[in-house]
């Protein structure tokens, strides 16, 4: 394996290139489901089509995001969001046997799990790919997820990062524990306040000796995790003043963490819609959103917040004039509906949709749209626009959710792609047989005993 070892250094060095993943994610209101172009969620042939597109692409990974219990409306399975997402490490390892190059990313929850058994699966996959497993790290707290694991409530949630930095110490100290690619490994041991773990691992290192780390959590804990644990950041600040804002906030926890300035890349997410002129560009974006916000949807989305059925207003006309029936809204939808003041917020909503005249539709539409994370324009508007991101270091690429599976990576693949790497702020070629050298990492620091025996959960 490519070891690039760059010096530890306090001050940024931007790269020059940016890089794209995908995001698969499951149903969702930025995935069209119902028109006619539209794939199966479900089926593997999604999956294969999409992965295969984004390899072609050079693409640096394939990102799985990760549900662990269906989604609920008014307190029953959400009629139009009903199907869940296959198993990631299930998918991610069929998809392996179809790609040759491309990373394989799995979300998996540390509050759900235990260290060895994942710390196990996700070496496999790393093995069985020559080195391109990566692990998404989430933590959750509510115990109506945690009602499918027999493990409602059990974590406060303000110990959630502090139980998944143990995990996450411990699934390395497990993963570094193999003296040579032969062995012998050592015992490892972890005693906590949530779990016991006495292993002694089974599994060889992998080409890139262990999977590459993302993380996702936007809160000042989460940030910090990221900078002590993590490889690659996925965002939520694709906007050009709001990235080099965050980067610079990135930066200083990293190096804060005794890492260096550039040790963690970071990789928002994004929606691109483009076309070879800026006006068919826009048409086609209102084709979108036409389509990813339907009556039915709209209507939906508002009953989430009011608590009670809405099916009697027209979703061309205005928002519904009765009060919510809950002060406060719960988990059942995600964390997108969660913790919401439904009263205040429908006195709020009501006044703006009539100030700006619009029909629930529209409201929701302009609620839900992505708006800071789209690019919209002619392919080479928005690669001049990328250029400027990658002369500055603002972010290392995008993570990005196409709008249509399996085919939205088309026009991304076959017309952006191209003109950024005339630009020359895209590979032109894979880095490398692992995704810690395409993605330019340094090799891992070793844990060590000391360091993971710090943080104790």
């Amino acid at each position: 394996m490519t070891q690039h070892n760059r010096a530890k250094s306090d001050v940024f060095q931007p790269t020059g290139q940016i890089q794209f993943g995908v995001f698969f994610q499951g149903v969702n209101s930025g995935t069209i489901w119902k028109a006619a172009e539209s794939g199966s969620q479900t089926d593997f042939e999604s999956f294969r089509r999409i992965a295969q597109t984004a390899e072609r692409g050079l693409f640096a990974a394939f990102f799985l995001g990760e549900g662990l219990r269906l989604r609920e409306h008014l307190g029953r399975p959400h009629a139009l969001d009903v199907v869940g997402r296959p198993d990631a490490q299930t998918m991610l390892a069929a998809l392996a046997s179809v790609t040759r190059n491309i990373g394989l990313v799995a979300t998996q929850n540390t509050t759900y799990n235990d260290p060895a058994d994942l710390a196990h699966r996700l070496a496999s996959l790393d093995l069985i790919s020559g080195g391109r497993a990566a692990w998404n790290i989430v933590t959750t707290d509510n115990a109506w997820t945690g009602a499918n694991f027999r493990r409602g409530g059990y974590l406060d949630h303000a110990d959630r990062y502090r139980h998944a930095e143990a995990f996450v110490e411990t699934a390395k100290r497990i993963w570094d524990s193999w003296e040579t690619p032969a062995g012998p490994a050592r015992r490892v041991l972890h005693e906590g306040q949530h779990y016991t773990v006495d292993v002694t691992p089974r599994l060889p290192r992998s080409a890139q000796y262990r999977p590459v780390l993302f993380q996702a959590g936007d809160s000042p804990e989460g940030r910090n995790f990221a900078a002590r644990q993590a490889d690659v950041i996925f965002s939520a600040h694709p906007k050009f003043d709001d990235a080099v804002e965050f980067r610079k906030d990135l930066v200083e926890r990293s190096v804060a963490a005794g890492r260096g300035a550039n040790a963690v890349q970071i990789m928002p997410a994004s929606e691109f819609i483009l076309a070879a002129t800026a006006q068919e560009a826009a048409e086609k974006k209102e084709w979108v959103r036409s389509l990813q916000i339907g009556p039915q949807q709209a209507i939906a989305y508002l009953e989430q917040f009011w608590g009670r059925e809405l099916s009697a207003y027209d979703p061309d006309g205005p928002l519904p004039e009765i009060d919510p029936v809950v002060e406060e809204t719960s988990e059942t939808r995600g964390s997108g509906f969660h913790g919401a003041k439904a009263r205040q917020l429908a006195d709020q909503w009501r006044a703006e949709a009539k100030d700006k005249g619009l029909s629930i539709r529209q409201f929701v539409t302009s609620k839900t749209a992505r708006i800071d994370a789209t690019f919209t324009g002619s392919y080479t508007a928005v690669a001049d626009h990328l250029a400027e991101y990658a002369r500055t270091g603002a972010v290392d690429g995008f993570n990005i959710s196409p709008w249509l599976v399996p085919t939205g990576l088309d026009d991304i693949v076959n017309h952006l792609v191209p003109e950024l790497q005339e630009r020359g702020v895209y590979p032109t070629e894979y880095g490398g047989s692992t995704l810690r050298e395409n993605l330019g990492l340094d090799a891992p620091v070793r844990s060590s005993d000391e360091a993971a025996g710090a943080v104790r959960a």
